[in-house]
């Protein structure tokens, strides 16, 4: 079984003015490839705007939105797993399983 997060990248060609939406940016990378992309995170103040070349990692939980200031491409990619799934848990041989019956 191997332990090695699953990594996802992919590319996303922007028209000026259209806006990518990322639900949960912890993790997340977002690579400016061409154009200029404006980088925005809920409830967070700065003005991160990427040229190509430039590169932003999130690092919290927060939706992130990419609004493209001119026809752009931008790369998306796993920086980081957020957190690994646990292992199903499997369940013990030597417990019962019910059968419609409480134990009284």
């Amino acid at each position: 079984m191997s332990t090695q997060p699953l990594s996802s990248r992919f590319q996303v060609s922007l028209p000026t003015r259209s806006i990518f939406t990322v639900p949960d940016g912890a993790g997340v990378g977002i690579e400016c490839r061409s154009g200029s992309v404006w980088v925005t995170l809920d409830r967070d103040p700065r003005d991160i705007v990427l040229a190509p070349g430039e590169r932003f990692e999130g690092s919290e939980h927060r939706r992130v939105l990419v609004s493209a200031l001119e026809a752009s491409c931008i790369t998306v990619s796993d920086a980081q797993p957020a957190a690994m799934p646990l292992p199903a848990r499997r369940r013990s041989p030597w417990r019962l399983l019910p059968l419609g019956l409480s134990p009284a």
